[in-house]
């Protein structure tokens, strides 16, 4: 069958189509009923069913006599180490440190907060709670303490697995400090922490509950414990409006059955076969397709400490997939974007063999039509740019590679996957004919494998993604939809910009902006980057008396920001201004301020204040180019 024929059959005959793809997984106990509801009304997929991820990702495999096959591939430029960990070795350690976890008290429901970098220690915590029913909290490790301390305050963790230091630009940063320093801020105090000593004796673990990771490993030997297919996975805060992360909850029946779907109808990847996606395991990425969505379907799986605008050299990538015979690899598009500036002729792709390499797929941003052309001409292979969300732990829009015939469109994001049923919707909830932008929003139900709640917040769940249009799953992304079924995503509805693929809130820079002493208004905006996206300008309005040098209050804001956040954000661009562009009622008008920063041509909303503060704000963002390319505006 083709695309339109399976994919009506995922949205006319769910239930079937889904209890078809779950037969596909080791159940301790199927489940008897595929789609139900709860109190809340909310859907629940095999909600009757036993499993354990633990099981469908180790055991299962070594059972089947797949043992020695390669699990872990961890490729290290930032230590120039390199492993292979085989699936028996793997299941091995896992059992071994979640029975170490087990006799410090941890169990089924327990929290943990996971902190650590891109080493396959952090892989084992991920894996030993699923095999003890422990929820896994993997926190990035880029934020700053604050952004981890909010985490700790809302899961409130019996256990911090953390470790030594992680490398960033090549130095290193050391991880106990930053996870002091959060419990410190914290209300909540977890029982134990625990680290990975990346070297003897880098870490004083001095303190009444820190211990050494590798000696909860001597506590013997544990098994998989049954959990219900509702029971919650993981907790994953993403941004939020208000500033305060979201702890997405995801269960573990829909989850699995989703993720082995999409390995094998997604991204057309056979058992054996070696998955690279060069992203972080705390982001929603790292988890589906770097751990659970590989290991579930018996593949190898490339574990990359680096980052990717600023690898070693142009070829890092290149090198992986010769040395390992990658076939399917992901990442997203300012990667690419990254490699292309080091190497605009691509002399690094044709130095090495990339003839294993299958198909590469981009997402976490949109990737530009150039970018897209420039990889797809230098690897000869298919380049599928889609769509998803950490909400959704799986992709929604996209070109399905396992069914063939389907045209690559550049600039577009794809068709609905199989289960998603997509709609561009009106203010009203209409929904929009082709070619008009509008919201994007999906028909309930979901399928398996989305969000299933907020950690311990149900209202907000409701407000945030289904109150606008009962029925349906606000995405918070906008776009429109052409004649043939493909979607275009345009950006967000709300104040989350997206910087290299990671979502963060201006909202929560602009809190952290306006402590400062000198700010008496401030706007944080996203504007286009051409490496990175998008990135965070603020536009400043200083208190009355205060005089400050310009240049100085950059740097101090630079300094609070990444404190507070971290590094991830990438802001490092201020501008003072004499006040701030408004409507009549007092909202700041950030739209317009994005298309002044990025040179589109915009018309004066008919609400605003003063007319004259967008000319002066043109004048600012020409003083103040940052190396974007400021464009004269055309303003009616």
């Amino acid at each position: 069958m083709g695309y339109a024929e399976i994919y009506r059959e995922s949205i006319e005959n769910k239930e079937q189509f889904w209890a078809d793809q779950a037969a596909n997984i080791n159940w301790h106990v199927p489940p008897a009923e595929v789609l139900s509801y709860d109190e809340s009304g909310h859907s629940n997929w095999f909600a009757d069913g036993r499993l354990n991820m633990s099981n469908l990702c180790l055991d299962a495999h070594v059972e089947a006599g797949n043992g020695l096959r390669p699990a872990i591939i961890y490729e290290s430029p930032a230590t120039g180490k390199s492993q292979v960990i085989t699936y028996k070795q793997l299941l091995d350690s896992v059992s071994k440190f979640a029975a170490g976890m087990r006799n410090l008290g941890v169990g089924e429901g327990s929290t943990v907060i996971i902190y650590m970098p891109m080493i396959p220690q952090a892989v084992i915590a991920m894996l030993a709670c699923a095999r003890i029913g422990a929820i896994h909290s993997v926190v990035f490790g880029g934020f700053a303490p604050h952004e981890l301390a909010m985490r700790i305050d809302d899961a409130r963790p019996k256990l911090i697995i953390s470790a030594s230091y992680g490398i960033e630009f090549g130095k290193r940063i050391p991880y106990k400090e930053l996870v002091d320093a959060a419990l410190e801020e914290a209300k909540h105090k977890p029982d134990y922490q625990i680290y990975y000593r990346r070297e003897e004796g880098f870490d004083n673990l001095g303190g009444r509950n820190e211990l050494d990771f590798m000696a909860l490993m001597k506590c013997g030997t544990v098994g998989c414990r049954e959990v219900s297919s509702t029971h919650p996975l993981y907790i994953l805060y993403t941004s939020g409006t208000t500033g305060t992360p979201k702890g997405i909850v995801r269960d573990t029946g829909g989850y699995a059955t989703a993720l082995k779907y999409s390995m094998e109808h997604f991204y057309d990847v056979r058992p054996g076969e070696v998955f690279f996606a060069a992203s972080d395991i705390g982001w929603v990425v790292g988890h589906s397709y770097i751990v659970y969505g590989p290991l579930l379907h018996g593949c190898a799986t490339v574990l990359f400490e680096g980052k990717p605008v600023r690898m070693p050299d142009a070829g890092t990538f290149w090198r992986i997939v010769q040395k390992h015979k990658v076939t399917h690899m992901f990442t997203a598009p300012t990667a690419i974007r990254a490699i292309k500036k080091e190497d605009p002729y691509g002399d690094y792709v044709k130095k090495y063999d990339t003839s294993s390499l299958r198909h590469l797929f981009l997402a976490g941003e949109r990737c530009d039509t150039d970018t897209w052309q420039w990889i797809s001409s230098l690897l000869n292979k298919p380049v599928t740019d889609h769509w998803w969300q950490t909400e959704s732990g799986w992709p929604m829009l996209g070109v399905m590679a396992s069914i063939s015939g389907q045209e690559l469109k550049p600039g577009s994001a794809g068709r609905p996957v199989c289960g998603y049923d997509i709609r561009v919707l009106d203010e009203d909830g209409a929904e929009l004919p082709h070619g008009t932008e509008g919201n994007i929003a999906v028909k309930l139900p979901l399928p398996p494998g989305c969000l299933t709640t907020l950690w311990e917040n149900e209202m907000r769940f409701r407000k945030g993604y289904f109150d606008r249009y009962p029925g349906y799953y606000l995405t918070g992304d906008s776009g429109y939809r052409d004649e043939e079924g493909y979607f275009y995503v345009m950006g967000r509805i709300d104040d989350i910009i997206n910087v290299s693929g990671h979502r963060l809130s201006t909202g929560e820079m602009e809190e952290v902006v306006a402590k400062h002493a000198a700010v008496a208004e401030c706007a944080v905006v996203g504007i286009a980057d051409e490496l990175r996206g998008q990135r965070p300008v603020a536009l400043i309005v200083t208190k009355d008396g205060v005089q400050t040098d310009e240049a100085v209050l950059e740097e101090e804001l630079i300094a609070l920001v990444r404190g507070k956040i971290g590094p991830v954000a990438y802001f490092k661009n201020v501008i003072v201004v004499k006040r701030l562009p408004k409507t009549r009622s007092g909202k700041i008008l950030r739209k317009t301020i994005c298309k002044i920063a990025d040179g589109v041509p915009y018309i004066v909303p008919s609400t605003i204040e003063d007319t004259g503060v967008l000319d002066e704000l043109t004048d600012a963002f020409a003083r103040r180019s940052m190396g974007i390319g400021f464009r004269a505006i055309d303003a009616a």
